[in-house]
């Protein structure tokens, strides 16, 4: 990993800095998209199986997990596994239900009554990736907020193996939150599937869960095209760290790799104001990185990523919120007393003895984050993406007699004749 001095670069060399591995290359990634998409609207079932052939290297006549395949996943994960996952979802349930939305009534003016009523969005499709590495994980994060907010459809795409069959971890995963309708689809082309339908995937209203940056693109296309709707961008995984001279170069290091080893264009950056601990850190990233059995992958992430000095740890937090990282772990030795610094984060890990691993895992929270700046605007992933929330009022008399007289004056004003009508209309009868 490269060391650089922040406030030894000019304004232009700051904003390359912080510039996404993806981002570089995103004229050619629309394009391929665009292509992919194209192929699965007007073909179809067979540009699938064309597709699937040609990326994921297998032939499927079937798309469609069968409860023979659902049967035998069970069989092959093994029960550790099962535990650590069903543990997991019970705390990931726990604090999503705390979240939820309520519905509410109040009486703005004498006579009217406002409210809100919530609505689970009837369709909802979740992709869950499987390249290098399957993320049963991901299953649950997206499968059990869908389960509370009550939705009437939900189906699930994952790539296939090149055996044929979908990663039994994922399967049983799905079926722990009461997702049935799996498809062995991956990439845009999955969620072209699911945007548009097909003879076998069923079109959906909202498409959710992160993915490499084909994945991501395809998403925004889609929701560009009105086709579905989507949870926000989810892309190539990134962590930033902000660590202090008290912190532990080991943990930090690992946090770092933790992120790396997801893909080649993730990104992991380090912010301190203290070159000790930056030189300790990247002798330890170099220890550890040996080590691991993605080292390749992980090698590539880091060549794009960054160790940063900065003059203070203020500044690190001003650098932070300008990148609006998708995890954030402060490394400090009053982590909590920083916590209102952060305007921009998908999540946030406090102290030495929260990794963000856990957040991936099994504390609870949402790893469905959003990524490459735009947790500026959006949020990860709750029981609230997969609702409507929809406003509800009701005039007696009384209240219109009230309140009319203001739309009157505001519908004049905009020049709406129509709308103040419809207002005095009912003046006429209720005074």
């Amino acid at each position: 990993m490269n060391i650089i001095d922040w406030n030894a670069l000019d304004a232009d060399a700051q904003a390359r800095a912080l510039t996404r591995p993806a981002q570089a290359v995103a004229a050619q990634t629309r394009a391929a998209v665009e292509a992919l998409i194209g192929q699965v609207r007007e073909g179809g079932d067979a540009a699938l199986r064309d597709i699937t052939a040609r990326l994921d290297g297998v032939a499927l006549e079937r798309f469609e997990v069968s409860e023979a395949e659902f049967a035998a996943a069970e069989q092959a994960v093994p029960a550790e596994l099962r535990i650590a996952m069903q543990q997991a979802a019970e705390r990931i349930d726990t604090y999503h239900r705390a979240g939820m939305a309520q519905p509410y009534s109040v009486e703005t003016a004498p006579g009217v009554v406002c409210g809100k009523v919530v609505r689970a969005i009837a369709r909802v499709g979740l992709y869950v990736p499987a390249g290098s590495a399957p993320l049963p994980s991901t299953a649950l994060m997206l499968g059990v907020p869908a389960k509370l907010a009550g939705c009437r459809q939900v189906v699930l795409c994952t790539p296939p193996r090149r055996d044929g069959t979908a990663d039994p971890a994922v399967l049983v995963a799905a079926r722990l939150t009461g997702v049935h309708r799996v498809y062995k689809i991956g990439g845009a082309q999955a969620i072209a599937a699911m945007a548009w339908g097909t003879a076998t995937v069923p079109s959906c209203d909202k498409l959710f869960g992160p993915g490499n940056a084909y994945v991501t693109e395809a998403k925004q296309q889609v929701a560009q095209a009105g086709a579905a709707a989507i949870d926000m961008p989810a892309g190539p995984s990134e962590v930033l760290v902000i660590a202090d001279a008290g912190a532990n170069p080991a943990f930090v290091a690992a946090d770092l790799l933790s992120q790396a080893e997801h893909g080649p264009d993730s990104q992991v950056l380090l912010l301190s104001d203290d070159a000790a601990l930056i030189a300790a850190v990247r002798d330890e990233v170099e220890r550890q990185v040996a080590r691991l059995p993605r080292e390749a992958i992980a090698r590539q992430a880091l060549a794009a990523s960054l160790l940063v000095q900065v003059a203070s740890i203020e500044q690190a937090f001003s650098i932070s919120n300008r990148y609006a990282p998708e995890h954030l772990i402060l490394a400090l030795r009053q982590p909590r007393d920083w916590l209102e610094r952060v305007e921009a984060a998908g999540s946030v890990f406090l102290g030495d003895y929260t990794p963000e691993a856990l957040g991936d895992y099994c504390s609870g929270t949402n790893h469905v984050l959003p990524t490459a700046g735009a947790a500026r605007a959006y949020s990860g992933v709750s029981v609230a993406s997969f609702q409507n929330q929809i406003s509800v009022q009701a005039a007696s008399a009384q209240g219109i007699a009230g309140i009319g007289p203001c739309a009157l004056v505001m519908a004049r004003a905009e020049g709406l004749d129509a709308h103040a009508n419809a207002v005095a209309l009912r003046l006429e009868v209720a005074q």
